[in-house]
């Protein structure tokens, strides 16, 4: 531990040690003073926490005579009169509620029975439904009922709240952000049931009973008090109102307090502890604030803080495709809430920053539209802590239709939303989105296949609904403390349902052990060689060793998308995943095992492949069938020991998390071999019921020697066809142009071939990359040639030859018959 820590504070530069020890004294004369002074809560505190304006003039003389209720009366006007400078605003409410009970007439019984459970005490949070905290009609704050453990009364900067012998830090403190408040709210905006709002006081009133500044677990996290504050943000708008007759100044408690919670945020911002998502929701918390509440009197430089945080983190945390450099689809998520939170307030607060915020949502929503399924759904790659900026409505954190509406009316690119825009639009857009704008997608979906390059991620979709996603990148973002050992992994979705999943994260802190199983290489869509991870964890937001990938090429056409990369987690060894996407028709992965000639020897191997629990799996020998609901995909190789397992203890496959805080069983494919270096695993998945597959196997590749590095072929037989397809890497002294191999009757020239033979036509399909000829030998002979190598071209027969890639001044002669190359102008865009 001490090299480490001494290994750390070398590579400190002088404005991180100075901020580091500015942190650290002020924290121990906060920790001494809370052993001299007993911390409370003080009405006084607000007087100075105001803004010194003449217009604030009646709050300031009642706060000084103690006259609370008048101070909060004063207060209530004041706030329920102001002009809308946060998402929603109590002037908005009539028409905010004839909206969305016009758009959405079952919102309101919706609304009802979400804030009735939470009247009642039941909590559903993360993967938990009806949570209690402990017995009473209000919460114990510091309670984790899923472990019945409590964190402890102390100093904030003592509790070391990773310990889960303080309970799930997780489970505290989403109670704690009052996000259920904002379901509250919307219950009481479209019901006009006071209950509602009887409720958020009451908690209120708890809460700050339970939590005196600076002590207890819910001041431990910068970013949980963020949160927190945009909750109470969201609280004032709903609950305020003009003639404000509660029988307690809930205001100027609030006030206060908040002010106290953003001072505590500011003085300890995640500069150097956490500078990713953290970071980024504190600044938010500072900006949204500063600008919402201009009668704070720190609200002017706290907005001017968090703007420039958020300004310069775009920089550090989004790729230039993107991304968020986490490489987390949730935290992306996050992300792109964030920054459309920021662009909202700022657009309504006429600060100059919106255009800059509206561009980060332009570039994050975009990258978020291509990871999403035609479901708007995103496969749960890298960490799920389960929660979100705005969950108002309830929804799954993996659904990002609101997220993409938002971002869509925000920047003007309609083309980012996913059908008709949800509830959750309305309730953010209100101040900006005229009543008269369209709340439907635009009719035609013109999103395609597309990478994130510099995130790593590279996204195959048909027009059938399939979505393929393959993590070609870096291991996660500085510390990798949200990556999984998942390099090369992929998920696929055929025809809008999930198939191959990413088991999800579980949980962060209380079982180790769980933890590190659900982010293990073995428990991702990728290969595993001889038992061993890629990476290697240390402690629950650490690694030891981390594996990088890198991709050799990436190719997207009308017909077909292909992938090629490797990693570098078992050097000297290495794995190279080739991936065909046959658009609505085959998916075929190709593993290779590779070695240098020096230390070639035995190696076993293993591809995992997890399945989401809703289809019914039946192995049998080298065949794997999936139904669901009338679908049906098959998967088939060619070699290999294909073992089913099913909530299995032994080896830990057959798990999956579907949300933070919930491990279920399902169903896990291994498919394993031993041998040699080099060697092959391929798995073909059978997308069209139509022609299913029948069978898979090996087909030799011919070169003359020293030709290729390394190749392989396999032949799928299938009800309506024959396709062959070849994998091939030249060896670098070979030159283009003096190259080709041969598998059967194919010769070629191209890294990548697919061909298809059907009874009426010898070569109906063909598909290939980096390539320029294809030719058969025989009376009914075939050839197909091109001035040069092109990186794609595809190739449909089937009734006139159309060509889908780069075809200017291609041949083809069949038969002695030599036939034009149309472009296929039936190409369309895809889903």
């Amino acid at each position: 531990m001490m090299p480490r820590s001494v290994a750390r504070l070398t590579r400190m530069d002088r404005a991180e040690l100075a901020w580091r020890a500015g942190a650290a004294t002020r924290t121990a004369i906060d920790r001494v003073r809370t052993r001299w002074i007993e911390p409370r809560w003080s009405r006084e505190d607000l007087v100075r926490a105001l803004a010194a304006t003449e217009d604030l003039g009646d709050v300031r003389r009642a706060l000084s005579a103690r006259a609370w209720d008048d101070a909060h009366r004063a207060l209530a006007r004041r706030l329920a009169s102001a002009a809308q400078r946060f998402a929603i605003a109590p002037s908005a409410r009539t028409a905010v509620v004839a909206r969305i009970r016009d758009e959405f007439p079952q919102a309101a019984a919706h609304a009802v029975a979400r804030a009735d459970r939470i009247v009642a005490g039941d909590y559903d949070l993360l993967a938990f439904r009806g949570l209690r905290f402990g017995s009473g009609a209000l919460p114990d704050w510091r309670l984790d009922p899923t472990l019945n453990r409590r964190s402890p009364m102390a100093f904030w900067a003592t509790i070391a709240y990773l310990d889960p012998s303080y309970g799930d830090h997780k489970v505290i403190w989403e109670l704690n952000r009052h996000q259920h408040w904002l379901a509250l709210g919307r219950a009481y905006w479209l019901s006009g049931d006071a209950r509602y709002r009887d409720r958020f006081l009451a908690e209120l009133r708890s809460w700050l009973d339970a939590n005196p500044p600076l002590i207890g677990v819910n001041w431990a996290s910068m970013l949980e008090l963020g949160f927190r504050s945009i909750s109470w943000i969201w609280a004032i708008s709903f609950f305020v109102v003009e003639d404000d007759a509660a029988s307690w100044p809930w205001l100027v408690d609030l006030l206060a307090a908040l002010d106290r919670q953003l001072a505590h945020v500011e003085r300890n911002l995640s500069y150097y502890f956490s500078p990713n998502t953290h970071l980024l929701g504190e600044a938010l918390a500072l900006y949204v604030a500063g600008s919402a509440l201009p009668d704070l009197a720190a609200s002017a430089r706290r907005r001017a803080l968090g703007r420039k945080i958020l300004l310069d983190e775009i920089g550090r945390q989004i790729g230039a495709d993107g991304g968020h450099l986490e490489r987390s689809t949730h935290y992306h998520r996050y992300t792109l809430d964030f920054y459309a939170l920021a662009a909202l307030v700022a657009r309504l607060t006429n600060d100059a920053a919106a255009a800059r915020f509206e561009e980060a949502v332009a570039r994050l929503g975009a990258a978020a539209r291509l990871l999403a399924d035609a479901r708007g759904r995103v496969p749960h790659i890298g960490d799920d802590d389960g929660g979100a900026l705005t969950p108002i409505a309830g929804r799954p954190a993996d659904d990002l239709r609101d997220s993409l509406a938002i971002a869509a009316a925000l920047t003007g690119r309609r083309g980012l939303q996913i059908g008709r825009a949800p509830e959750e639009a309305i309730w953010m857009l209100n101040g900006v989105w005229a009543p008269s704008v369209e709340l439907h997608a635009p009719a035609a979906d013109a999103v395609r296949s597309g990478a994130l390059p510099d995130t790593g991620y590279y996204v195959s979709r048909s027009a059938a609904g399939d979505h393929l996603v393959v993590d070609g990148g870096p291991h996660g973002y500085q510390n990798g403390g949200h990556a999984h050992a998942d390099a090369l992994s992929l998920t696929l979705s055929v025809r809008g349902l999930p198939l191959l999943i990413d088991p999800g994260t579980g949980c962060y802190t209380t079982d180790p052990a769980e933890r590190d199983r659900l982010r293990s290489t073995a428990l991702h869509n990728t290969l595993m060689l001889d038992d061993a991870p890629q990476s290697i964890p240390r402690g629950p937001f650490h690694w030891a060793r981390a594996a990088d990938a890198r991709v050799a090429r990436w190719r997207v056409n009308d017909g077909f998308d292909y992938f090629d990369g490797a990693h570098d987690g078992y050097a000297p060894l290495e794995h190279r995943r080739r991936v065909l996407a046959l658009h609505g028709d085959l998916v075929v992965v190709a593993d290779l095992v590779d070695a240098p000639a020096d230390v070639a020897e035995q190696h076993a191997a293993a591809v995992h492949w997890h399945i989401d629990p809703r289809w019914t799996v039946d192995a049998r020998g080298r065949r794997v069938t999936f139904t669901r609901a009338g679908e049906r995909v098959g998967l088939v190789v060619p070699h290999g020991f294909v073992e089913a397992f099913v909530g299995d203890e032994a080896t830990g496959l057959g798990w999956y998390s579907p949300a933070y805080g919930r491990v279920d069983r399902t169903t896990t494919i291994r498919v394993s071999h031993t041998g040699a270096t080099p060697f092959w695993i391929v798995s073909v998945f059978d997308l069209n019921a139509q022609n299913p597959v029948s069978d898979v196997d090996w087909v030799p590749v011919w070169a003359e020697a020293g030709a290729i590095a390394h190749g392989t072929a396999v032949r799928i037989t299938r009800a309506g066809s024959v396709d062959h397809v070849l994998f091939a890497e030249p060896a670098l002294h070979v030159r283009e142009g003096q190259r080709t191999w041969r598998i059967g009757e194919l010769e070629t020239d191209a890294r990548m071939l697919f061909c298809r033979a059907t009874a009426e036509r010898p070569i109906a399909r063909l598909a290939l990359v980096d390539g320029s000829t294809v030719r058969t030998v025989g009376r009914r002979g075939f050839q197909f040639a091109l001035p040069r190598a092109v990186p794609d071209l595809h190739l449909d027969l089937t009734a006139d030859a159309r060509a889908a890639g780069p075809a200017v001044g291609a041949s083809l002669v069949v038969g002695g018959r030599e036939y034009e190359v149309a472009p296929d102008r039936r190409a369309m865009p895809r889903s």
